[in-house]
């Protein structure tokens, strides 16, 4: 009988999206590790500014530069056992999956939504959507929520691949001593902390400066919780430190009510200021154009053992990784009164973000780069095409 070794290579799995940026080549890694993967990669919007330090160059893994209109052709070709397409992308999506069923190969649809956008372009493209949900031989989606979502609109053989870090990278204490690690007054230089040294409690915002973010919710919250510099400070990374909606002049006020406006940073610098931090806060709205599908800075800063404050309308909390009481508080989207009083209730009760930063720092540990690529193994089996290594 033949053993493994000599099996035949299989042909591997063509994995369609835009990008594989740093917080994403971990998992893309593990993925290959046990399917074989190739990445066919076109472009578009990067949505997240961090994230894993070791791969800032192509990725470890086989991969493609193309153009959307490319991807027909590529998933026609036969070189590929299956094909794996995201929702992003105007001409990709239809156009990969087009060329799978040419070649009568099984496509995967990798779904993020749990809102569509209401956009008049999204208005056009959902019918299309809702069609492919129904007619995909299988759909990996980012969490419950969004399974419950695309279910709901007549998708079946849903797997869940959670949204994962490299929780290795984002735990490591790296220059922080790890016997101070909540509040290491040695990793920031006077120069290089960008609030007051005597400040008792920071609240850190990781994001970029757009509406769906919740920074205006968050500033209104921020002033009617009635913190203040010297003794508390909001710090806002990734907003720039001049963002456009400050007005001249503002800055000396933003500094007077404790809010520091920093420009986006590397994912080191990244990982010490969640260390210097006491808690995280992702207060993201709804738009007709966005919903939150996650916020990776919730599986960062839990690394940390940070509690989280997220709204309602972000993926991490929908999808169950932040969870109420347990390691973090969730508010309605958009009130900034219920985020005041949150955020008040974390500045006044040091006990409560021990307990809540000690479980989100447990619960993160499930959502790793493995698990992410075994919901994939999952629905590559699913159809009969796994390599067998899940």
């Amino acid at each position: 009988m033949a053993g493994p070794a000599s099996r035949p290579a299989r042909k591997p799995v063509l994995f369609v999206t835009g990008h594989a940026p740093p917080d994403r080549v971990g998992a893309f890694a593990a993925l290959h590790r046990r399917e074989g993967i190739e990445l066919a990669l076109f472009g578009g919007r990067l949505l997240h500014g961090t994230g894993s330090p070791a791969q800032r160059d192509p990725p470890p893994v086989p991969h493609r530069y193309v153009r959307q209109r490319e991807l027909f052709a590529l998933a026609a070709g036969g070189g590929h056992r299956a094909v794996i397409v995201s929702t992003g992308g105007r001409v990709a999506l239809p156009a990969a999956w087009a060329g799978a069923r040419r070649a009568g190969v099984p496509v995967i649809l990798w779904a993020s939504l749990w809102a569509h956008p209401r956009t008049p372009a999204h208005a056009l493209s959902y019918p299309l959507l809702r069609r492919l949900y129904r007619k995909a031989d299988a759909v990996v989606a980012y969490g419950p929520h969004v399974s419950a979502y695309v279910s709901a609109r007549g998708a079946r053989n849903v797997h869940i691949a959670p949204q994962s870090v490299d929780n290795d990278f984002w735990s490591d204490p790296g220059v922080i001593p790890p016997t101070d690690i909540r509040r290491p007054v040695q990793a920031t230089s006077p120069t290089d902390a960008p609030w007051p040294a005597e400040a008792k409690f920071i609240l850190m915002f990781g994001g970029r400066a757009v509406r769906e973010k919740g920074i205006g919710v968050l500033l209104e919250a921020w002033r009617a919780s009635g913190l203040r510099a010297p003794a508390a400070a909001l710090v806002l990374v990734g907003v720039g430190s001049c963002p456009p909606w400050v007005p001249a002049g503002g800055a000396v006020e933003l500094e007077r009510e404790g809010i520091v406006c920093l420009d986006p940073v590397s994912p080191e610098r990244m990982r010490d200021l969640y260390a210097a931090s006491d808690a995280l806060v992702l207060p993201s709205i709804p738009t007709r154009s966005f919903r939150e599908p996650w916020g990776l800075v919730v599986n960062e800063a839990m690394n940390r053992g940070l509690p989280v404050i997220a709204s309602d309308a972000v993926g991490a909390a929908a999808g169950g990784l932040v969870r109420e009481q347990r390691n973090g508080l969730v508010v309605p989207a958009g009130d900034p009164a219920a985020l005041a009083g949150a955020i008040r209730r974390l500045a006044e009760d040091p006990q409560l973000r021990a307990r809540l930063g000690r479980t989100g720092a447990h619960d993160v540990r499930a959502y790793s780069h493995d698990a992410w690529a075994s919901g994939f193994c999952a629905a590559l089996a699913s159809v009969g095409v796994s390599r067998g290594d899940c």
